[in-house]
């Protein structure tokens, strides 16, 4: 037993390493690419960076995740993997045309329908059960299907939502992979645990040169920010999934484990849904961008990337913890308290907007890009 340990330690390592010096040694040659080629993010209106900047950085998200999968994990123990990585293919390649050259976000949205559907009908990555949440118990084939697109979907644009400065989408793709791998390893899904690993490396050598970078700086593009949110949907669904049934009587079953996994996801998800509902209030398009997210508040408010990456990092591990602290009770308790403290959170953020609008005036902002 002690034996098996150090090895699933060792495995665990290495997939890190693996995926981190990939995606690492990776970016240097992206970025020349991107310099060559003028594949660079240009400032406008809607964006809160200054300077004209490679996008090409979900490539090497990508091959690091992908080569150290292919590499640790053990396809016999999860046959659906395969359809991960086609998955991730097709992300990938929606993700690219539209850092190139643009995509209408309907060919996106369709885009990301066959991703699902491939994870959900071939792989048989589903929902089946709401774990009694509104009521409701086991889900039908068909529900299930609707239900599992919906979630996949809805994460994979969220993410893509939030990816507005930097380090966001990458920091909290770590924090929550890291919660799930975390989760995964402890009750024996050794395989889970190590794709959870090899995106957490993936994404911190990507961190390493989106945040702290001025030379060498890049961003994911859609390609990185709809993959993290494509493998992280997955990641939901079987964290719920295990935790019905199976593992009951495991001393790590999760009786909240839906509340849970948005506590996790909360920073995208809450935002998100948010600003949505804002702009159908006002009778705006639900998808047009504008600078009503909460990293927008933060970052006028801070006038730094940094600081207000940090502080939403903050406040998504205070979530994380908050969940799996709260998850003996029942799952709309948890939901409840969830959104009662992300909304005070983000009431607060605005009243600090507003009262730095009054300070200053408008149009003297200059974000700083430390």
């Amino acid at each position: 037993m002690q034996i098996l340990f150090l090895n699933e330690n060792f495995v665990i390592l290495e997939t890190f390493i693996v995926a981190f010096m990939i995606t690492y040694i990776s970016i240097p040659p992206l970025i020349e690419v991107a310099h060559a080629k003028n594949l660079y993010d240009v400032p406008n209106g809607r964006t809160s960076h200054e300077k004209i900047t490679p996008t090409l950085g979900g490539i090497a998200i990508l091959s690091g995740f992908i080569i150290s999968s292919m590499i640790f994990v053990q396809i016999v123990q999860i046959p659906y993997i395969q359809y991960v990585l086609a998955g991730s293919l097709i992300i990938f390649f929606i993700g690219l045309k539209d850092d190139i050259i643009g995509l209408s976000p309907l060919k996106k949205f369709i885009g990301e329908i066959i991703a699902a559907g491939i994870i959900i009908d071939m792989g048989g990555v589903r929902l089946s059960s709401l774990h009694g949440f509104a009521g409701i118990g086991t889900l039908s084939y068909v529900s299930g299907d609707f239900l599992s697109l919906f979630v996949i979907v809805a994460i994979i644009n969220a993410f893509n939502l939030i990816d507005g400065i930097d380090g966001l989408s990458s920091g909290v793709g770590i924090l929550a992979s890291l919660a799930f791998g975390i989760w995964f390893f402890l009750v024996g899904e050794l395989q889970l645990a190590v794709l959870a690993v090899a995106l957490i490396g993936a994404l911190l050598a990507f961190f390493r040169f989106n945040f702290f970078s001025r030379k060498n700086k890049i961003f994911m593009g859609d390609i990185g920010s709809l993959l993290v949110g494509f493998i992280l949907s997955i990641f939901a669904i079987k964290f719920n999934e295990l935790n019905h049934g199976a593992l009951v009587n495991s001393p790590y079953y999760i009786k909240a484990a839906p509340a849970v996994s948005i506590g996790i996801l909360i920073i995208p998800i809450f935002d998100t849904v948010r600003v949505m509902l804002i702009r159908m209030a006002r009778g705006i398009s639900p998808f047009k961008p504008d600078k009503r997210h909460v990293h927008h508040y933060l970052l006028e408010i801070t006038g730094s990337h940094r600081k207000a990456t940090l502080i939403l990092l903050f406040v998504n591990l205070c979530f994380i913890v908050i969940s799996f602290w709260l998850a003996f009770i029942r799952i709309s308790e948890l939901i409840i308290i969830l959104l009662a403290i992300a909304s005070v959170l983000t009431y607060l953020t605005y009243v600090l907007v507003k009262r730095h609008r009054k300070k200053y005036a408008p149009g003297n902002f200059v974000a700083d890009t430390d």
